[in-house]
């Protein structure tokens, strides 16, 4: 059954942020929602089925109200918009995109893009240390490293330091070429690639320098006591018990520890739990530490991404399904002995 509704805007300068360039955001909304959207001044007029029409109307509405307010509206946010609005109808938007964490050296403003996401960034507000557990593209380490840069400007933290494991769990290197800077370099790459997008590169580099910006393989925070710090520890699910204990006991005075990491994405062989893992287990109770947890909704990379990991989790429940409890999969079972082979026979340097 069709239905049809129409809005009219009470304000004659924001409707076209709303629509977008060439009604660029008014066709994301019909595509995404199978709807037809005819718009003239501040009239729109919506045609379809009656959830998938008060949705958009809802988006709309709100998109308005976030162009009142001032915010720069994209594209990327009429598809959060439909995302978000669509599993919690009576959120309002305003409370997650106004919400502004730090503003990038090119101008940008960074701002959480779902729910998700603003009580993940609330929880680092609130608690010293936080984990931010889930799949990929859904803004945890470069949300932490937003909140980590504005707290470094507002100086109330004197330092950022920001770590992940070398590579799988012992953090070895195997027979790299170059010296050892040149050899952990290219698995901290993501971390340099999250400072350049916010900060310009002639800053980033003086602060990395100075040290004021510490980009570091775990294994370096052994042994250091990290007061006024902001630290970030990417990956977490390739860490062993020891790495993750190691790290979270490194906090000082004045200092917080965001902790982020996919449990699905571990590197680790099956006979060593993930630090994550363990972590999750332990001191989900410890008062103080915030676990906040992401889900394939909460994607914010390419739309595709979000299909794809949903596709993952269907296949894994499905093989799950087959097997039964306890079983394995033979070419399961393959995959961890060529793992485990190549990992012995190409990772034989350790970082002391």
């Amino acid at each position: 059954m069709q239905t049809e509704q129409t809005l009219e805007f009470d304000d004659h300068q924001s409707p076209p942020f709303v629509y977008g360039r060439q009604d660029e955001h008014l066709k994301i909304i019909e595509r995404t929602l199978n709807v037809r959207i005819s718009a003239r001044g501040v009239k729109v007029h919506i045609q379809g089925e009656p959830d998938n029409v008060g949705l958009a109307a809802r988006v709309l509405l709100q998109l308005f109200e976030l162009v009142k307010a001032g915010y720069p509206v994209q594209p990327r946010d009429v598809d959060r918009a439909i995302v978000i609005l669509g599993d919690r109808p009576s959120l309002d938007l305003k409370n997650i995109f106004l919400d502004t964490i730090f503003v990038s050296s090119r101008k940008r403003v960074i701002t959480p893009k779902g729910l998700a996401q603003k009580e993940y960034v609330d929880a680092i507000r609130n608690n010293d240390i936080v984990f931010g557990i889930g799949p990929a593209g859904t803004g945890k380490t470069y949300l932490a490293m937003a909140m980590a840069l504005d707290a470094l400007t507002r100086k109330k933290v004197r330092r950022v330091i920001l770590t992940r494991p070398a590579v799988e769990a012992g953090e070895r290197l195997g027979f790299l070429p170059g010296d050892l800077m040149e050899k952990v370099n290219p698995y901290l790459r993501p971390l340099y690639d999250a400072l350049h997008d916010m900060m310009d590169h002639d800053k980033a580099t003086e602060l990395v320098d100075s040290g004021v910006i510490e980009v570091a393989p775990l294994a370096f925070m052994r042994g250091r006591t990290l007061n006024d710090s902001f630290v970030i520890l990417d990956e977490a699910q390739n860490t062993t018990r020891s790495q993750m204990k190691m790290l979270l006991t490194r906090l000082g005075f004045d200092s917080k520890a965001v902790i982020t990491g996919d449990m699905t994405q571990t590197d680790l062989p099956n006979v060593e739990t993930s630090g994550l893992r363990e972590a999750e287990r332990i001191l989900s109770r410890v008062r103080g530490i915030s676990f906040n947890y992401f889900t394939q909704i909460d994607v914010v990379r390419h739309p595709l991404v979000m299909r794809i990991i949903e596709a993952y989790d269907q296949a894994d429940q499905a093989r799950m399904a087959r097997r039964g409890p306890g079983d394995r999969d033979d070419r399961d079972d393959e995959d961890d002995r060529r793992d485990s082979r190549s990992v012995r026979d190409e990772e034989a340097v350790e970082i002391a």
